[in-house]
């Protein structure tokens, strides 16, 4: 008898893994990271913190606005269970903690479907991503020289979470904590309602379950490529070439640049990042890999010029394939140090040589190319959408050049990043302001533009110590960047750059001239970080607040003027100061409880 009880529990056994498998739990994967191992905690702690925690495996959920240090265990508000809400269409975050006393144990994370009465958000909308910590820095006093040169022996060296590994398995090899990111893809034709589940932490010496509660109300957010928030994070192929060791321009760089387009693409990205001229930023190593031109230009024995549009062409089609598609912005007519490169076919070399704007030699080198380029861009059928785009220059400059154009080829729009000037305004296309000028612009000025059919966003930058997205700054900031957008009437961000990446950025954030972080969001392999998705969220909350102004404007009763005043009061309230007296959490924080409000009273 005993024997056919030992054969009957087996069968249960093998049954239960059996229907674990198929609704969704992987939690036995072998842990096998293609990631190179952490550096060392550089930060030292109090281990007798350790002495009040029960041995073993712990977990549960934090806020995904706080920082998690890795070698002690976390603090604040920690729960059992979560209750998260979104709308159909929006993508949920939301993060638990795991903290060990060290057993070298192989842990596993895992989400039951999601599942309500009438519908089951499967599997594949969801994610889980064990974070890995990378080092950073921080500003110290050193605020007003933040974009110089940064002694890494100068600044202390930190550890943060912001790599998403696409991995569920980690191994608890010492005392410490590892934060999990799980992200919910609500389907567009999800049912309103609740929907259960639960978060499962495996291990050999066990395992907990953690409740999850998803709340999906009867409201859509449009896919991102219907997005009306204009997102312009600069590209930056040449690095992904050198990073993974392979020929510029070659077919295996283009398929390495797929999945980071197609990423980009999913956060609403409007503009393509192209180069007319190498280095328009510089001889100064603005980043790690320079930019080269991706238009070759060549100076024939005859003196006149030919003009390889191959790699522009390329470029540009695969971020159009991958649904980047509004707009082409190619740098720069006005290069930092006004240096210009072309092939001279006479002596068979490389000739570089310096030209301003507003003189007979830069007018000369320019009116070949201008011509012939817009005919190839309206041969592609992308003229309309291409704009010359300028990166900081001085007013004397651009209004040098504004001129030039006007003259010898009216049909480029301009794109601008920099200060405002009012003598300026009307003729770029597409402005975006420093966020230290944010203030400058007289009212109405950006509502004017929007009338006139130009666009105008913001961004922030190197000497900007918040809000930000560096490493070291916290993970709401990122988020508050689309709520600022809102509040002002901003039609969108920009920010430098998108994957300029260090010399290994999946160890190390720092560079040698900028806050660490500041020139990337995205890491190697399409791994998202926890800035980029924090950005994405704020960008989904203006979409959000986009929506219902407009449709509380069009219902002429009075609790919907009173919901929209509410909300409108709310933004009202946000300005560039607002965070010398309040965290970004807690203004996010806020007006994400009011739009949720809103729509449940509905």
């Amino acid at each position: 008898m005993k024997y056919y009880k030992i054969i009957l529990l087996k069968i249960l056994a093998g049954s239960i893994f059996m229907i674990l498998a198929v609704i969704g739990f992987s939690c036995y994967t072998k842990y096998i990271s293609e990631l190179p191992p952490e550096p060392e905690d550089p930060d030292t702690y109090d281990m007798s913190v350790w002495d009040g925690i029960k041995p073993g495996i712990h977990s549960g959920f934090g806020s995904v606005d706080t920082v998690d240090p890795k070698s002690i265990p976390p603090s604040g508000n920690i729960t059992k269970s979560i209750k998260v809400h979104g709308w159909k269409g929006e993508r949920v975050n939301c993060k638990l903690l795991v903290w060990s006393t060290g057993k070298d144990e192989q842990i596993s994370i895992c989400l039951k479907n999601l599942s309500s009465d009438n519908f089951r958000i499967d599997n594949d909308c969801i994610s889980i991503s064990v974070m890995k910590y990378i080092l950073t820095d921080q500003f110290l006093n050193e605020r007003s020289t933040s974009c110089g040169p940064r002694d890494k022996d100068k600044i202390p060296a930190h550890l943060q979470t912001d790599i998403l590994s696409h991995e569920n398995v980690f191994i608890a090899e010492r005392p410490g904590t590892r934060p999990v990111w799980i992200t919910i893809d609500i389907p567009a034709d999800a049912t309103p309602g609740i929907y259960e589940g639960a978060v499962f932490r495996r291990s050999a010496s066990g395992s907990e379950k953690h409740p999850v509660t998803l709340e999906v109300q009867d409201k859509l957010l449009p896919p991102p490529s219907e997005w009306s928030f204009h997102l312009d994070l600069w590209q930056n192929p040449f690095a992904v070439a050198r990073y993974n060791g392979v020929e510029l321009w070659s077919k295996e760089h283009f398929e390495l640049l797929k999945p980071l387009l197609g990423k980009l693409a999913d956060a609403g990205q409007k503009c393509i990042t192209a180069t007319l001229i190498d280095k328009p930023w510089g001889d100064n190593k603005p980043c790690y890999d320079d930019f080269r031109s991706m238009i070759r230009w060549t100076r024939k024995k005859d003196g006149s010029w030919e003009y390889d549009y191959s790699i522009f062409d390329k470029y540009v089609s695969l971020a159009m394939d991958c649904g980047i598609k509004e707009q082409i912005n190619c740098y720069s007519m006005v290069p930092i140090h006004n240096k210009f490169t072309w092939h001279d076919e006479k002596s068979a070399d490389t000739v570089i040589t310096e030209a301003f704007p507003g003189t007979p030699e830069y007018e000369d080198l320019w009116k070949g190319f201008l011509p012939d380029f817009r005919s190839h861009l309206k041969e592609m059928g992308w003229l309309e959408i291409t704009t010359i785009a300028l990166d900081e220059r001085e007013e004397e400059e651009m209004n040098n050049l504004f001129s030039f154009l006007e003259e010898t080829a009216p049909e480029f729009k301009i794109a601008m990043a920099g200060f405002y000037y009012e003598s300026l305004n009307s003729s770029i296309y597409d402005f975006s302001s420093n966020w230290r000028h944010t203030g400058i612009m007289s009212d109405g000025v950006i509502d004017t533009r929007r009338e006139s059919g130009l666009k105008t966003t913001y961004y922030v930058a190197c000497g900007i110590p918040e809000p930000n997205s560096f490493t070291f700054s916290v993970p709401d900031e990122s988020c508050y960047l689309g709520w600022f957008a809102a509040a002002e009437g901003f039609d969108g961000f920009l920010r430098w750059a998108y994957n300029s990446w260090p010399e290994d950025p999946q160890i190390d954030s720092r560079y040698t001239k900028w806050p660490a972080g500041d020139t990337y969001l995205i890491y190697p392999g399409a791994r998202s970080s926890v800035r980029f998705e924090r950005m994405r969220e704020g960008i989904q909350d203006y979409e959000k607040i986009r929506i219902l102004r407009d449709e509380l404007a069009g219902d002429p009763s009075e609790e919907a003027a009173a919901e929209l005043k509410r909300l409108n009061d709310f933004l009202g309230s946000i300005d560039n100061k607002i965070l010398d007296t309040k965290s970004a959490a807690e203004i996010i924080n806020e007006g994400k409880q009011i739009i949720y409000e809103i729509v449940n009273n509905k």
